[in-house]
C-alpha cells in the first residue's frame, strides 16, 4: 500500500502556515490528536496519583497507559519519564558514577550529540575516571564497530553511543558494539533521540542497557523517556527525596509527572504506529533530495550506508547561516549550525558554525523537496 502523505498532512494544523518543514530533527510538528490528548487531560478533573478518588485514578491511568505504550513501542522493560533526554542522561551519569573509581574508563564518540557526551565526561572528571574517544570516518560519515570496540578494556564502565547521528543521520551497528561491551561487563547507554522517529525500535535487539529518546522528535510533546530492564534499575540508587517512592521506575522521577504530556506521548505513539510504509517513503524522498542537491553542486556530508532521512550539506561560498536565512525567506525551514553535535561538527572540520541540515519527516511531501531544491538553486 502506498504511503498516504496527504492523509497524514491533514492531521497537522501547523502546515496550514505554508512552510516546508525540514527542521524535524530539532523537533517535529504535532498532529491534532496529540494536541487534543494534551488539552483533554489538562481540562479533566485530575490530581495526584492514587486509588481513592476519580481524579486520582484518572492520573494513575494516564501514567500506567503511557508507560505501557512506550514500553511496547520500544520493546523495552521499564520506562522512566523525565523533562528531557539531557536531564535523564545527567541523572543517570551521576547515579552510575557513584561506583566509578580512579582508572575506570568511559567511552564516548565524536559522532554523538553533546547530551550523550558531556554528562559522561563531567561525571568521569568528578570520579577521576578516564574518557576514551571513538572517532568516526570523516570521509564516509561511518562509525565503524572497531572504532569503539578497540577502546574496550576490563576497566570500561560505560559505552555511550548514538543509534543515529542527529547531524549526519549515520546509524552505527549498536548491537555489535553492545555485545562487545557486555563481554567487558560495561553498560551501554544509547541515545535514540534521532533514531526513534524513523526506525522501528527494538531495545532488546539493540542489546542496550539504557535507551533514551524524546517524544517531541516523533510528533509528541516535550518530554524525555528512558528505557531499561527493571532488574537493572533495581540495582541503582539515585539521589531522591526521602518521602518519595523507592519503587522502580518512580525512584528516578523527581517530582510529580506532567500528566498532560504523558497523555500526549501516548497519542503520538499511537499515531506513529498508524504510519505504514513510513521508513520506505522517507528513504525515497531522501534519495530525491540528495540527488537534487548534488546536481546543484552542494557539498553533502551525510554519506553512511545506513542512516536516517537526514542530510547535512553546505553551499560553496556561502556561510551556513546565510543559507539558512535565505531558505527561510523562501518558506523552507532548513536550519544551520552544529545542533549540539559539537564534537561531530568540529571533527568534520566545520567548526562551531556547522552546516545546513535538512530532515525528512512523516509529513514531508515531494512538493516540499521541490521547494527546497528550487530555493537552493536560487542561491547560486
Amino acid at each position: 500500500m502506498a504511503y498516504d502523505v496527504a492523509a497524514v498532512r491533514a492531521h497537522f494544523p501547523a502546515l496550514r502556515e505554508g512552510a516546508a518543514h525540514f527542521d524535524g530533527p530539532g523537533g517535529a510538528q504535532v498532529p491534532d490528536v496529540v494536541a487534543e490528548a494534551v488539552r483533554n487531560t489538562l481540562t479533566s478533573a485530575i490530581s495526584n496519583r492514587g486509588s481513592v478518588t476519580a481524579s486520582e485514578r484518572r492520573a494513575e491511568e494516564v501514567v500506567r497507559t503511557a508507560r505501557r505504550t512506550m514500553a511496547e513501542f520500544l520493546n523495552a522493560g521499564s520506562i522512566v519519564f523525565g523533562r528531557s533526554m539531557t536531564q535523564l542522561t545527567y541523572d543517570f551519569a551521576r547515579t552510575l558514577s557513584k561506583n566509578w573509581r580512579p582508572g575506570d574508563e568511559i567511552i564516548v564518540t565524536r559522532m554523538d550529540h553533546d547530551a550523550n557526551i558531556r554528562p559522561w565526561v563531567q561525571a568521569a572528571e568528578a570520579a577521576r575516571a578516564t574518557v576514551r574517544w571513538a572517532p568516526f570516518d570523516r570521509t564516509t560519515g561511518e562509525l565503524p564497530v572497531e572504532s569503539v570496540t578497540k577502546l574496550l578494556s576490563d576497566r570500561t564502565r560505560v559505552v555511550a553511543i548514538t543509534a543515529a547521528s542527529n547531524l549526519l543521520g549515520t546509524r552505527p551497528n549498536v548491537a555489535e558494539i553492545a555485545r562487545a561491551a557486555h563481554e567487558m561487563a560495561a553498560f551501554v547507554y544509547v541515545d535514540g533521540v534521532h533514531y526513534t522517529p524513523h526506525v522501528p525500535v527494538d531495545v532488546e535487539a539493540l542489546d542496550a542497557d539504557f535507551f533514551v529518546c524524546s517524544p517531541y522528535k516523533f510528533l509528541g510533546p516535550h518530554l524525555g523517556v528512558l528505557a531499561a530492564a527493571p532488574e537493572l534499575l533495581e540495582t541503582l540508587r539515585p539521589d531522591k527525596l526521602l518521602p518519595s517512592s523507592n519503587a522502580v521506575p518512580e525512584r528516578f522521577e523527581l517530582g510529580t509527572l506532567p500528566y498532560e504530556l504523558l497523555a500526549g506521548t501516548t497519542a503520538a505513539v499511537e499515531f506513529m504506529r498508524s504510519l505504514e510504509g513510513l521508513e520506505e517513503y522517507e528513504l525515497g524522498l531522501r534519495e530525491k533530495m540528495e540527488s537534487g542537491l548534488r546536481e546543484l553542486g552542494a557539498r553533502i556530508y551525510s554519506k553512511a550506508s545506513s542512516r536516517t532521512p537526514t542530510v547535512l550539506f553546505s553551499v560553496d561560498g556561502l556561510d551556513p547561516a546565510e543559507v539558512y536565512r535565505r531558505l527561510g525567506a523562501e518558506g523552507v525551514n532548513a536550519p544551520a549550525g552544529h545542533f549540539y553535535a559539537l564534537e561531530c561538527s568540529r571533527w568534520l572540520g566545520l567548526g562551531d558554525r556547522g552546516a545546513v541540515r535538512a530532515g525528512i519527516g512523516p509529513y514531508t511531501d515531494e512538493s516540499d523537496v521541490d521547494r527546497l531544491l528550487k530555493a537552493v538553486a536560487k542561491l547560486r
